[in-house]
């Protein structure tokens, strides 16, 4: 959603790089692109004001004037100020005393108000509550039955007693499923509430009585993050004739410019607590400010990533693996179709990828990625027996062309995989082995190894005097040369017969950590 936003301000960056210290002009050019930036993202303009306003303020201070590096500096300042537009500090939900907890939720039709219900009763039930969803909106059609299908979808049970379809009580619906809640020992109860096209009077009134009637603990709003400047409009709206105490954004997925996401914290006050990033009901998580600000500015997001994955992995198996790269065992395509199933578990690979730090940079081949490569090589792998997953290296031509009949691909794809397998395990293995600091080979690289520091190369060595005339001489020659031969192990053109240097090992409870 934040493409077009990313690259505009990682462009403005780009012209202070390089400058040991910024003028007015430069700081000024920076800060109108800044604002022009945000203005084509569609933020609110007293947002952009205030904004703009801090970031020349600050930049023209001291903290730029004596740094070391002003350009970072002025990155840092930008980041700070994008952290507070979206919310600051991460907020939790307000918990009742007494349960049940109350949770209301509002918003105008097609927001993802009965979705994210599914996916909000989802995610406590994660963490150790048990929600009840209560099916409040009556009015459009099958409302009722959509939150009854994904509640069960979600584990999570629905207290419906009206069908719906303008059929039915709103506000004695919500009234009764807390009172069964409470009768049941339901620790949190979300109340859908029904929503309108637009803004109106009989649609704020029928909130209002819910609210009322529930007393709800939080009351979130929900807002669609591709309505653009019509978000201002209707959070005040809800803030004036209903109130709330949090946001909740869904649709952060699309490729809208993401201005509300960015206006909504500037115009309400009242931070965003969640963030709904695709239609199924994984695609759910904490707004942190600091994160998505990390994002805009394609710092990437590897706290959210290893999140994912303490989630995703099992770390009795991820013990396994590490233990198997050090050598204890043989890393076989059977383990890694186990690793490759737990790589699905953590959602979208585009997703995963565009968490790391940079891949703004690549952003058009991430998007011609091909998620269909992922099932493609898992049947590549279902289509071989336990013995050719275990040692590929029987893989003749018949057993290639069988499983290439198998998994509906070519025997060029199996060769391809089979090349790409063993490349990567030899390099994994090289670096649970403590092979090097760093990635294997990074020492070949331009700027890699012990030449990176600084220092001089040695000189290379005199070539080896030719062999004397006298008989006696060049037997002993011959036999010295002989000895240095055995006592050297065997190796190849490319220097590994060459000693090589005492290397360090990490530790690997450390590695572990990482492997993980």
């Amino acid at each position: 959603m934040f493409a077009n936003l990313s690259d505009r301000l990682t462009a403005s960056f780009k012209q202070l790089r390089g400058k040991g210290r910024l003028s007015e002009a430069d700081i000024d050019a920076t800060v109108a692109e800044i604002r022009r930036a945000l203005l084509d993202a569609d933020v609110a303009l007293p947002v952009v004001r205030t904004f703009a306003a801090n970031v020349r303020e600050r930049a023209k201070s001291a903290e730029v004037s004596q740094a070391l590096r002003p350009a970072q500096q002025v990155i840092k300042i930008v980041n700070a100020e994008l952290v507070e537009i979206l919310g600051g500090e991460a907020r939790d939900l307000r918990f009742a005393k007494h349960p049940p907890t109350v949770i209301m939720l509002a918003g105008l039709q097609g927001a993802g108000k009965t979705t994210l219900a599914a996916k909000l009763g989802r995610w406590l039930r994660e963490q150790g509550h048990t929600p009840l969803l209560v099916a409040s909106d009556l009015q459009r059609p099958n409302a009722v039955t959509q939150l009854q299908v994904v509640g069960e979808q979600a584990g999570v049970p629905v207290w419906a007693p009206e069908p719906g379809n303008g059929v039915g009580d709103p506000v004695a619906v919500a009234r009764s499923g807390v009172q069964h809640a409470r009768d049941k020992q339901y620790s949190v109860v979300i109340v859908d509430t029904a929503g309108r096209l637009g803004v109106d009077a009989d649609m704020m009134q029928q909130a209002a009585d819910i609210r009322d009637a529930t007393s709800p603990d939080e009351i979130l709003f929900v807002l669609d993050a591709m309505i653009g400047q019509d978000a201002v409009t209707t959070a005040n709206a809800f803030a004036e004739g209903v109130g709330f105490t949090g946001v909740v954004l869904t649709k952060l997925d699309g490729d809208a410019r993401g201005g509300a996401a960015l206006s909504v914290r500037g115009v309400t006050g009242k931070p965003v607590m969640f963030a709904s990033t695709g239609e199924k009901l994984t695609d759910f998580e904490r707004f942190h400010a600091d994160r998505m600000a990390s994002r805009i500015l394609d710092m990437g997001d590897i706290l959210t990533l290893i999140e994912q994955a303490e989630k995703a992995f099992d770390a009795e198996e991820a013990e396994e693996m590490a233990a198997k790269l050090a050598g204890d065992g043989d890393f076989t395509l059977q383990d890694f179709l186990g690793q490759l199933n737990q790589l699905k578990k953590m959602g979208s690979m585009k997703k995963m990828l565009g968490m790391l730090p940079g891949m703004g940079q690549m952003r058009e081949q991430l998007e011609n990625f091909d998620e269909r490569e992922v099932d493609r090589v898992e049947a590549i792998v279902h289509s071989m027996t336990p013995a050719e997953r275990t040692n590929p290296k029987i893989l003749n031509g018949s057993r290639r062309q069988r499983i290439a009949k198998g998994s509906g691909t070519t025997v060029a794809e199996i060769n391809s995989l089979v090349e790409r397998f063993d490349q990567a395990k030899t390099m994994m293995r090289q670096m649970a082995r403590g092979g090097g600091k760093g990635m294997p080979g990074m020492g070949m690289m331009p700027g890699g190894g012990k030449k990176a520091k600084g220092r001089m190369q040695a000189p290379p060595k005199k070539g080896k005097k030719g062999k004397s005339g006298n008989p006696a001489k060049r037997a002993l020659q011959e036999q010295q040369s002989a000895n240095r031969t055995a006592q050297e192990p065997a190796g190849s053109a490319f220097g590994l017969g060459q000693p090589q240097a005492k290397q360090e090992m990490p530790d690997l409870e450390e590695l572990q950590k990482y492997l993980r």
